[in-house]
């Protein structure tokens, strides 16, 4: 049976056959690794991290005694649950990442890890729920992430691409006016919107 962590873009933690083309994890375990099962919490630091699937030939056991196994389609979709590329194994993307945040945001240089994850923390939560924020649908950047009563699209150009835990679906036309309800926190559309370029899964097309 698949086991309990594959994440969608509003943060769900799910079990499902499709690994995707990232992992991470939210600071820690939150798993108990007799039964390899989720306990009750759904993070156990601010820390909320994606990587690469494969660094440095380390292997390790999923879910076993050391921090919980997070598996992501793609970046975009870690983006929009709230995790950040991580700067040990994704260096090269976190330090972009980090540079296009310090743009958007107006600062002298660029964040420091834990002042980035302080405040993602607030933005992608709402208690123990993801936040979810309105924006002007036609102001949203490519790789934000919105919910609509059929479940989560993508933005890519002109078209929306509905969300998958396999892949990206047929584009859908994007609306030219309206709000949105939005999955990927603001600072990341910020950081969307002055120029990081996320990792689509290749059904984006």
């Amino acid at each position: 049976m698949p086991l309990q962590n594959r994440v969608s873009p509003d943060g769900t933690i799910f079990a499902g056959p499709a690994r995707g083309l990232l992992f991470g994890n939210r600071g820690g375990r939150i798993h108990d690794p007799a039964t390899r099962t989720l306990l009750a919490r759904r993070w156990a630091s601010k820390q909320w991290i994606c990587c690469r699937l494969a660094f440095k030939d380390r292997r390790r056991t999923v879910m076993g005694s050391g921090y919980t196994e997070l598996f992501f389609l793609d970046e975009v979709t870690a983006l929009a649950a709230g995790h950040r590329p991580c700067f040990e194994c994704r260096r090269a993307d976190a330090t972009a990442f980090a540079g296009f945040w310090a743009t958007a945001q107006g600062l002298g240089r660029p964040p420091r890890a834990g002042e980035i994850d302080r405040v993602l923390h607030h933005e992608r939560l709402e208690g123990r729920s993801k936040r979810r924020h309105m924006r002007d649908v036609a102001g949203l950047p490519d790789g934000a992430m919105v919910m609509q009563d059929a479940g989560p699209l993508a933005v890519r150009g002109d078209a929306l691409l509905p969300w998958s835990s396999a892949g990206y679906g047929a584009p859908l036309p994007r609306p030219t006016a309206g709000t949105a309800t939005v999955l990927t926190p603001p600072a990341i559309l910020a950081v969307l919107a002055s120029g990081y370029q996320p990792l689509w899964h290749p059904s984006a097309g």
